[in-house]
């Protein structure tokens, strides 16, 4: 990461402000990628980065950062939740992604992704989406409802945390009761939505995080959108291969 790209900027007042690390790399004017990381990962994983060197190859602007909790940006992960990263997307955006804008977004990256889009479609400013394996109300659809036994539901709610393994990452996730009742103020599957500008999904028909029908219920909320939904029959939750990475730099091209 250039030093000269990299910045902070605060998200939030008082007591609930916090430091935002952001990588905003300006171009000609022009149409930008904007990146959106998933649950646990920072703006420097593989995909991140071969979008923003993509980018700068295409003399395009490219704007990355972290969540709070997340790589450079301050604060606790387990404090944080759904509302405080969706408060720090949309400051990013409305501060660096100035003129037409691709969204990429990652796992719960493409949750924020569609809460940004929803939240800033009178802004003209989407010129399209890509979202890879998009955990659109991972708290609940696929944590809470599914995945969560009787006995992890249990321990959340008299505990109020829950640390789950990872398998990617040494320590596990905690996973907060703050963390799912936010995540139930910002659930948009049970009704049509409409960003007003393309989307792809990419989907790994492998990943045992977020199931492939659990994207395509994604898709098929989007009645009025023009979507293109990507089943990659051997991919998984990351798609970070090079064949991976090559399908998703051709998918933001198909965007601009």
């Amino acid at each position: 990461m250039s030093q000269k790209d990299l910045q902070f900027i605060t998200v939030g007042k008082s007591a609930s402000a916090r430091q935002i690390a952001v990588c905003h790399s300006p171009a000609d004017d022009g149409p930008g990628f904007f990146w959106l990381s998933g649950f646990k990962s920072d703006m420097n994983g593989t995909k991140a980065l071969s979008l923003a060197n993509h980018a700068s190859e295409k003399n395009l602007r490219c704007t990355r950062f972290d969540y709070s909790g997340h790589g450079l940006s301050s604060g606790a992960f387990e404090d944080a939740c759904v509302s405080d990263w969706l408060e720090e997307a949309l400051a990013v955006f409305d501060r660096f992604c100035t003129g037409p804008t691709v969204v990429v977004g990652s796992s719960m990256g493409g949750w924020i992704a569609m809460l940004l889009a929803l939240a800033r479609r009178e802004t003209g400013l989407l010129k399209g989406m890509v979202l890879i394996a998009p955990a659109v109300d991972f708290t609940e659809e696929l944590m809470w409802k599914q995945r969560f036994t009787d006995e992890i539901r249990e321990a959340i709610l008299r505990d109020g945390r829950w640390q789950q393994p990872s398998a990617y990452a040494d320590e596990p996730y905690v996973i907060t009761e703050k963390l799912i009742e936010d995540g139930r103020n910002h659930l948009i599957l049970d009704k049509p939505l409409a960003t007003g500008c393309p989307v792809t999904i990419l989907q790994g028909a492998l990943d045992p995080d977020v199931p492939w029908q659990h994207a395509k219920r994604l898709a098929e909320a989007l009645p009025e959108d023009d979507v293109t939904f990507s089943l990659i029959p051997d991919g998984d939750h990351r798609l970070s291969r090079p064949e991976d990475i090559a399908l998703l730099l051709r998918a933001v091209d198909r965007q601009l």
